[in-house]
């Protein structure tokens, strides 16, 4: 059961929603609560039971009922755990907070949520372990971690509990003061915040919140110890930065207590981890400045610590200090200081890239004392980085690519500032002597990694000094060259062209690239040209194409010589993607403003490819586009084909020339929507059954003698073994008379599942469906997963007389229960005293083992005569036993593809009892209902 449970787990957490297909969520649910009630479960197993639970609680809690429910049954099964199972309790925490928070039970102030709220502060308080082991330890670990959780959810949830947690953060001298400080620090923050919310609040307030009088500082009301969800999303961060505002609570000088707490925090925050000081120095800056009574200056001591750390996440709580406070704390020579130390680590050769890539980013969202403008996020250069204490992040060709890349952006924004004069413009020359190391590493063929960051640097540079002439020229010359001796890099030149025009609308210097490269391509010797460049200068000029600025005279004459067949043999092969390349030049070309001027060397190039391409797909396009352009006025075209491209002119994915169609030829190349089924498929009357039990036989197999459970079980490898069910169904039409339906053709019957308990269905093909005629048998192969009730969605795609295709949707197809019947698949050579062995000792395996096996009772009121004819209408070719032994009716039920129904039934004095024993439980509910509903007929029946 173990390793049963580890696949279901692992199959729900590989794909929830898919493992729910298969069942249902209330279901799983209740396997997971059973099975950690159970006493012969291993606490391995039950923790694997509770990650479900853990990972996707809205799944299987579907309302905050079920919830409230399932929480109410873990805090029983908590209860019931012993003392020593300590990862399993923790475990059964983590799963409580989880399902608790995602229902919702938590803000609605539920009986179980404020249950388990008392659990986590009893055990929270219960420091008896101090002077023993220390087993219980993790416990309470787990319990502070989820009473965290429940206050970051839902602030102001244990407001009223601040002094109970700060005295348990004085006591606590083991490890776990750490998680005692953090969860504190989070309640008095989330306290304070409520109380900047409460009109009139002031000092008073403050005191009865830290010494524990809580009723002086909120009503009576449990509801306002929440704050709404819209409070709860600012409560994320509250630093808003120097010319951002925060809260304040208005409570004068005297808030010596809460200056008492602040200062026995800060000295005692050496003691934990850089992280949680990180934390706890983020929630007491921000207590801070909801306070204004409380000065910064609170800080001043433990500065020097924190300028000189090396921790990450010490350094950035420093730097939100910094942003709260600005210059009430930090002197300028301490931002001096903060600065140079940012610089120093970005360049540190025994720090990691991405942390050099932070310092980096801390330079460019440095807050400043006095910031000059507020750049809403915006990448800007603090006053203070002058191009010499800049010069240490110069970037060169041994930096990793997103070091060099940021570098390069960095101290493009410095000689920006500068300007182009004295060190500015030094600095520009040293970028452009870097780009240019980098053009020449790429001519000299490099990584494609070192290709993308050469073109990342061309755009940087050119976002930030493209107004510069001497510098953007002559990159313009050097991308000509290196595109003429490496034709490959057309992608990463359409890309750079594209974002400098998109980023840069004012500029102008993609539109000279474009026709530098265009100028390039065509007066390069046609001699030298290979498929490959072909194609790429194909795309360049489409791409070219595009610009109305440019002229395009010399891309016509590019097209005709490599087309003409004297002149060049490129084309000669017809290469269907070659063509189509052309096709794209010619289609941009049809939708250029300067159209008229093009229009007798376009048409020549387009009856070139309708006389010399090989290819007869490339010719029947281009004759499209060559009748387009002889006979539609100029605006008529650029209405049909600009419908494809965007308003920049770059082409997009979209269908255009169906509008050419008429509509009798859109229709008949379409397929139609019905508005209503056709047809619909009925199921087929069943056909005479024979008295033979074995109906669904074995060809082959031992004699009677040799019948038994094991040679029985033998039958499971054997390929002919039955593992499906054939089902029949009448395709008949829908009563509503429509003649245009009455004969139909070519009808292909889709099926799709609605649940994951059978495979896949293939599709069936009916030559036809003619109203006059006797309906057509269609049979359906099920091959179950899992032998429940199913229903199937149906659809059709059909041909009418008047050639059209008609696609229609039929109603639900529903498979019951029963219909998942076989008889038992044994070979014909066993005979009834077989088969009543292979019963008998199926029956003594299920009843003897547990697992999937199961027994039940179904009882009924039915007279002698009733049950006679029960068991001959729906019993009788699954019957094992003799019809004439009225005493005990033996029934076996084989459904694919392992599962077994067994059925003794008999007349009691007092009811008829259907004794029933399957080898899987799952199916008890089903056959219970099949039961019921075959009696209940017959009762009717015979009343």
């Amino acid at each position: 059961m173990a390793a049963n449970w580890a696949e279901r787990i692992s199959a729900f957490s590989r794909r929830p929603s898919g493992f729910l297909s298969g069942t249902t969520a209330e279901a799983f649910l209740a396997e997971l609560l059973r099975e950690l009630r159970d006493d012969r479960a291993t606490y391995s197993v039950k923790i694997l039971l509770l990650s479900p639970l853990c990972e996707h609680p809205t799944l299987l809690c579907c309302s905050d009922s079920v919830g409230e429910e399932t929480a109410l049954e873990l805090m029983s099964v908590f209860a019931q755990c012993p003392p020593k199972s300590v990862q399993f309790r923790c475990h059964l925490l983590l799963a409580l907070t989880s399902v608790l928070i995602c229902t919702s039970c938590v803000k609605s102030h539920s009986r179980a949520s404020l249950d388990f709220l008392d659990v986590l502060l009893q055990i929270a308080q219960d420091t008896s372990d101090i002077h023993t082991d220390g087993s219980q330890r993790p416990l309470r670990a787990t319990a502070c971690e989820c009473l965290r959780e429940l206050e970051a959810c839902c602030p102001g949830l244990l407001s009223q509990r601040l002094e109970l947690l700060g005295g348990l953060r004085q006591q606590e001298t083991s490890r776990l003061h750490q998680a005692y400080a953090e969860l504190y620090t989070l309640v008095l923050r989330n306290a304070i915040y409520q109380l900047t919310q409460e009109t009139g609040a002031g000092a008073e307030h403050l005191k009865a919140l830290l010494g524990g009088n809580t009723s002086a500082a909120w009503e009576a009301d449990q509801e306002s110890g929440l704050t709404s969800s819209k409070d709860s999303a600012i409560l994320s961060s509250l630093i808003l930065g120097p010319m951002g505002t925060v809260p304040t609570l208005h409570t004068g000088p005297d808030c010596k207590e809460l200056r008492s707490v602040l200062s026995t925090l800060l000295d005692e925050s050496y003691l934990l981890t850089p992280l949680c000081q990180a934390t706890l120095l983020h929630r007491l800056t921000e207590v801070v400045a909801m306070v204004p009574g409380v000065p910064p200056a609170i800080f001043r001591t433990h500065l020097l610590r924190l300028l000189g750390t090396s921790e990450v996440s010490l350094l950035h709580a420093t730097l939100l200090l910094k942003c709260a406070f600005t210059d009430s704390l930090f002197s300028s020579e301490d931002e001096a200081f903060i600065l140079k130390r940012l610089v120093v680590l970005s360049q540190h050769p025994l720090l990691s890239t991405p942390e050099k890539l932070f310092y980096m980013d801390c330079i460019l969202h440095f807050p400043e004392n006095r910031p000059i403008s507020c750049s809403d996020g915006d990448e800007t250069l603090p006053v203070l980085l002058t191009p010499q204490l800049a010069s240490a992040l110069v970037p060169t060709v041994f930096n990793d690519s997103t070091t060099l890349l940021a570098r390069f952006n960095m101290l493009s924004l410095v000689y920006l500032e500068e300007g182009e004069e004295g060190q500015g413009g030094q600095g520009l020359a040293y970028l452009y002597e870097h780009l240019s190391s980098l053009l020449s590493m790429v001519e000299n063929g490099c990584s494609r990694e070192l290709v993308v960051t050469f073109f990342r640097a061309a755009f940087l540079f050119l976002y930030y000094f493209c107004h510069v002439e001497r510098y953007s020229n002559d990159l313009t010359k050097q991308l000509c060259q290196l595109y003429f001796h490496h034709t490959k890099l057309a992608p990463h030149l359409i890309n750079l062209a594209d974002q400098t025009q998109d980023r840069l609308s004012e500029s102008s210097w993609s539109v000279g690239l474009l026709k530098a490269l265009q100028r390039v391509i065509t007066e390069a010797p046609l001699t030298q040209l290979t498929s490959h460049d072909l194609s790429r200068h194909l795309k360049m000029l489409a791409r070219v194409a595009e610009e109305r600025e440019i002229i395009q005279q010399s891309t016509l004459t590019f097209l005709s010589s490599i087309i003409t067949p004297s002149s060049s043999s490129l084309c000669i092969g017809g290469d269907w993607r070659l063509g189509n390349d052309i096709l794209g030049v010619c289609r941009r070309l049809l939708v250029h403003p300067s159209l008229d001027s093009l229009l007798t060397p376009l048409a020549d190039v387009l009856q070139l490819l309708v006389c010399h391409y090989a290819d007869m797909e490339i010719q029947d396009h281009a004759r499209l586009y060559y009748t387009l352009l002889t006979t539609l006025s100029r605006e008529k075209l650029a209405g049909v084909l600009a419908q494809g491209m965007e308003e920049g002119g770059r082409q997009v994915k979209k269908q255009s020339l169906s509008c050419l169609m008429g509509e009798g030829l859109t229709s008949t190349l379409t397929i139609q929507q019905t508005e209503t089924a056709v047809f619909r498929l009925i199921e087929a009357p069943p056909e005479p059954r024979a008295g033979d039990i074995n109906s669904n036989e074995v060809e082959k197999g031992p004699g009677e003698a040799s019948a038994s459970v094991e040679a029985y079980r033998d039958q499971f490898s054997d390929s002919s073994f039955a593992s499906e069910i054939t089902l029949q169904y009448q395709l008949v039409h829908i009563n509503s008379h429509d003649c245009h339906f009455d004969q139909l053709f070519s009808i292909r019957l889709h099926f799709s599942l609605t649940d994951h308990h059978y495979e896949e269905l293939g599709d069936i093909s009916v030559p036809c469906l003619l109203r006059e005629r006797p309906s057509t048998i269609v049979q359906l192969t099920l091959k179950p997963r899992k032998p429940y009730p199913t229903s199937l969605h149906a659809s059709a795609i059909f041909t009418s007389p008047d050639g059209r295709t008609w696609h229609t949707t039929l109603p639900d197809i529903h498979v019951a229960f029963q219909q998942t019947f076989l008889p038992l698949p044994v070979p014909s050579s066993w005979g009834r005293g077989g088969t009543l062995s292979v019963f008998e000792g199926l029956w003594d395996e299920i009843c003897s083992e547990s697992g999937d096996s199961a027994t039940s009772l179904f009882c009924c009121q039915l007279k002698e005569a009733a049950l006679n004819t029960l068991v001959e209408k729906h019993f009788f070719p699954f019957l094992i036993s003799d019809l004439s032994h009225k005493e005990e009716f033996k029934v076996l039920f084989f459904l694919p593809p392992r599962s077994h129904i067994l059925l003794k039934v008999s007349s009691e004095e007092d009811a008829v009892h259907f004794h029933i024993a399957t080898d899987n439980w799952e199916l008890l509910s089903h056959i219970n209902s099949y039961l019921l509903k075959i009696t209940s007929l017959q009762e009717d029946t015979l009343s």
